[in-house]
């Protein structure tokens, strides 16, 4: 890919955005590696090669899930997002629909940086909410 990573030009961009660029590269590099390597194994016959690759599948897992990790630090809106939707039970639409509009209109944050085990964004259930 090279240099080409920017829409903008680099050198107006802060060290922030950079890096933020950076590994928004390296988590869609590490998702293509997953789909090669889920591809691959659909296919693959030889059961030593297939352990090889699964172990290898288990590395691009843990490196996609760090660099997301780390940009959901750096991003407290995108936070408050995902924690209404990841690892939730029920509708995967419904809990997105919800969570964006309680972290966009709700006040950003709300609660992205709380160490609430359930993941809330303690704000309570916007379903039913008049508008």
């Amino acid at each position: 890919m090279g240099f080409d990573q920017y829409h903008e030009p680099a050198e107006e961009l802060s060290d922030e955005t950079r890096t933020l660029v950076r590994m928004l590269t390296n988590l869609t590099e590490e998702a293509e590696a997953i789909d090669w390597y889920e591809q691959r194994m659909s296919v693959e016959k030889d059961q030593d090669a297939l352990a090889i690759m699964a172990n290898s599948l288990g590395e691009e897992y843990k490196h996609f899930s760090m660099e997301l990790e780390f940009l959901l630090r750096k991003k407290p809106e995108w936070r408050a997002i995902a924690r209404g939707i990841l690892f939730k039970d029920g509708d995967i639409v419904d809990n997105g629909e919800t969570s964006e509009e309680a972290a966009t209109e709700g006040g950003g944050d709300s609660g992205a940086g709380s160490a609430d085990p359930a993941g809330s964004l303690g704000i309570g259930s916007l379903k039913g909410a008049a508008s």
